[in-house]
């Protein structure tokens, strides 16, 4: 996945601030952590030189995380699926986006699925020594695979969220994706998850 990396912070744009600085920030952490439903991407958005929708659940303090990966925006040529999921704890609001709170996702474990047997592609996703078979979910907690560490390694994601009208925002991913430590949380959102 090395390659489709690099393309990340040059295809996501930025959204508009979420809730007002200077709002009930108490409030605004009860809400993000006691968040209940399921929140999808609204349309293919640009992910990784091609093009992804996230899913995401969450109930009772926990989250997880389901993400598809294509290579064109109609979502036919897909490539992979990642999940995850694990507890999540809403912390401090962020310095650096207003109405946003820094947000550890733990990673308790992570799967993928190989939706490709093209040769060229699961070798620039970095899968191709990750012992994957197409179209069968593999438990990759341990090994890790591509730019996915073990969880042993990170098992913690360090993030941002907010709501806004739009919906629910996480922040934008750096190119290799490591998000492993609270030096890597992100300083700006993502577009809107919005709820099913």
């Amino acid at each position: 996945m090395n390659a489709l990396l690099v393309s990340i912070s040059s295809v996501i744009a930025l959204v508009a601030t979420p809730a007002a600085a200077g709002a009930d920030d108490t409030a605004g952490r009860g809400m993000l952590q006691s968040l209940r439903g399921t929140y999808v991407s609204p349309s293919a958005e640009p992910w990784y030189g091609g093009f992804g929708t996230r899913e995401f659940v969450f109930r009772d303090g926990r989250w997880s995380l389901i993400f598809t990966h294509a290579l064109d925006p109609q979502m036919m040529m897909r490539t992979f699926q990642f999940r995850t999921g694990g507890a999540y704890t809403v912390g401090e609001p962020s310095a650096d986006v207003p109405g946003a709170f820094r947000t550890v996702f733990n990673e308790d474990w992570k799967h993928v699925t190989l939706l490709t047997d093209v040769p060229g592609i699961i070798a620039a996703m970095g899968m191709a020594t990750c012992g994957l078979t197409v179209n069968l979910e593999t438990d990759i907690s341990v090994s890790g695979c591509g730019a996915w560490k073990p969880v042993a390694d990170c098992g913690e994601d360090h993030d941002v969220l907010a709501m806004s009208d739009e919906g629910l925002h996480f922040g934008v991913r750096p190119a290799d994706n490591d998000m492993c430590s609270a030096d890597r949380t992100p300083a700006a959102l993502l577009p809107a998850v919005v709820a099913r």
